[in-house]
């Protein structure tokens, strides 16, 4: 069974309708890594609902939390807010200044990023945690903690193992200059609490506004009653023994409510590069790999892993992998037979509910997420061919396509030019087409692959300029030359693109001009 399918039938147990979470803290660019935890919450929502479970899927934005400190991107102007929950904080204008506030700092870079998602199928109902505080929705939760709040404090210091601060308080008041930071709490009367900033200003913060927030474990943990969370996936930060999820959990029912059951995730890793961080740089993009990589490949990415295995993501050589993987199970996928071991039983569940919960929309056949063109082939086809057109008339001639290609192979092609253009598309997949065999080429064919190159460039003067009538000839030519294919398809490559190996040669040749082929394969002599 899938990890998402085998997690609905767990919740199924809890009994009700189904609420699936996952949230973030908009202080700057999101990257992939994010995904992880979105789409693993997003995956198992719609398992739910594949089980005829009543489910929903809710995105939490912690537009309460602060500033903590001028990120790289913004101007040294930024000081003045550092300790301001993100929702009342300017947005930075090109240069990094904050703005004349029409947009807050959370919805800045929140707004792309769920542009993103809806891109991968993601709509979920997005809460912004401020407005939750502003509608006093978080008060009771407040004035329960504050109450219980020496019980909070030794569930998270014999849980955790780290002493609080003598003056811990489990609601944090914003100060007179709107910051969170350096405020001192010196009392409470339901419902306001009392406190001194760094300033000295005294004043009282309403718990039915949002004039204050409670510490992270404990917000995370009232969160879990105020939304009725059945759900919510966490990183192993979070899920490490003592994280803020083993607090999570006894403070949600101290508080009295039913906290969810633990799900651990590992993060995605960038290809040889560790753990994507925001504060070390290392980063891609939602939005640049959406750029690159069709959003039901990056769907799969998630869908094929254990939720407990991490991720690692590789925009290089490892993609066009991914994607031969996913087009193997779409064009021919396991069929249950009664001799199959459990193993290959299990393997056979997994795999297609990887497929189905790899689709941009529910339901959708996974064949029209191909178009009936592999990636690889895609792949050749936009670095030879220079307009869109010729593609489409290439995969018309050669039967790929009929009529006008899908809206969802225009997309696929458009990602797979941004790639190939861009810096993460491999080397050694680059093809250049000679005019003429090289120098170095000629190097490396000795007399045995000259003579097969003749052999060839006779054959291919009469044949059938298709694909396999092509690949008949070099089959031919090779036995008669007395090379092994091997041997001919390196002598073919070398005269082709100066390489040792390339994309299908058939293909690739079947693409040029006959005319062309037989001049490059002349200047070999």
């Amino acid at each position: 069974m899938h990890w998402a399918d085998y997690t609905a039938q767990s919740l199924s147990n809890r009994g009700g309708a189904q609420v699936s979470a996952s949230g973030i803290t908009p202080s700057g660019e999101f990257h992939i890594g994010h995904l992880r935890e979105i789409l693993s919450a997003e995956m198992i929502h719609r398992a739910c609902l594949d089980a005829g479970m009543e489910s929903k899927y809710i995105f939490i934005v912690d537009s309460m939390d602060p500033l903590r400190r001028v990120y790289d991107f913004l101007s040294p102007s930024y000081e003045r807010y550092i300790g301001h929950p993100l929702a009342y904080v300017p947005a930075p204008d090109a240069g990094g200044e904050p703005g004349d506030g029409g947009t807050s700092y959370a919805d800045h870079f929140l707004a792309p990023f769920l542009g993103s998602l809806g891109q991968i199928g993601v709509s979920p109902e997005v809460v912004m945690n401020h407005e939750t505080y502003e509608s006093g929705k978080f008060s009771e939760g407040i004035d329960a903690a504050i109450s219980k709040k020496d019980e909070i404090r030794g569930i998270i210091e014999s849980i955790s193992g780290r002493e609080l601060p003598s003056d811990w308080f489990p609601y944090n008041p914003v100060g007179s200059n709107g910051s969170l930071d350096g405020v001192t709490v010196t009392g409470y009367e339901k419902p306001f609490v009392h406190w001194v900033d760094a300033l000295g200003v005294e004043g009282k913060s309403d718990i039915r506004r949002a004039e204050g927030k409670m510490p992270w474990r404990v917000d995370w943990a009232a969160r879990w009653i105020i939304h009725g969370i059945t759900c919510e996936p966490a990183g192993k930060d979070h899920g490490a023994a003592g994280g803020s999820f083993d607090t999570g959990i006894p403070i949600c029912e101290l508080l009295g409510g039913d906290p969810p059951d633990k799900i651990v995730y590992e993060w995605i890793q960038l290809k040889g590069m560790g753990p994507m961080s925001s504060s070390s740089g290392l980063t891609i993009g939602p939005m640049e790999a959406l750029s690159l990589v069709p959003p039901e490949i990056l769907r799969y990415v998630v869908a094929r892993s254990k939720i407990n295995r991490h991720i690692e993501f590789d925009t290089g050589v490892g993609l066009f992998q991914t994607a031969d993987e996913y087009e193997r199970l779409v064009s021919n996928p396991m069929i249950e037979e009664d001799s199959m071991t459990k193993r290959q039983l299990v393997a056979l569940e997994t795999q297609k509910g990887a497929l189905r919960l790899s689709q941009v929309k529910a339901g959708s056949d996974p064949r029209d997420s191909v178009g009936g063109v592999s990636f690889r082939h895609l792949s050749m086809l936009a670095q030879i061919k220079s307009s869109d057109d010729d593609v489409w008339k290439s995969l018309r001639r050669s039967g790929h396509i009929e009529g006008d290609p899908g809206e969802s192979l225009e997309d696929r092609l458009a990602r797979m030019r941004n790639w190939i253009e861009g810096p993460h598309f491999p080397q050694h997949a680059r093809l250049q087409i000679r005019s003429q065999v090289s120098d170095e080429a000629r190097a490396n064919l000795d007399e045995r692959a000259m003579n097969f190159l003749s052999g060839l460039s006779s054959l291919l003067s009469e044949c059938q300029w298709r694909e396999g009538e092509i690949a008949t000839a070099i089959s031919e030519a090779a036995d008669s030359s007395g090379v092994s294919r091997k041997e001919g398809f390196s002598a073919l490559y070398w005269s082709l693109i100066g390489k040792s190996n390339g994309p299908k040669a058939s293909s690739l040749l079947s693409e040029m001009e006959r005319d062309d082929v037989l001049s490059l394969l002349e200047s070999a002599k």
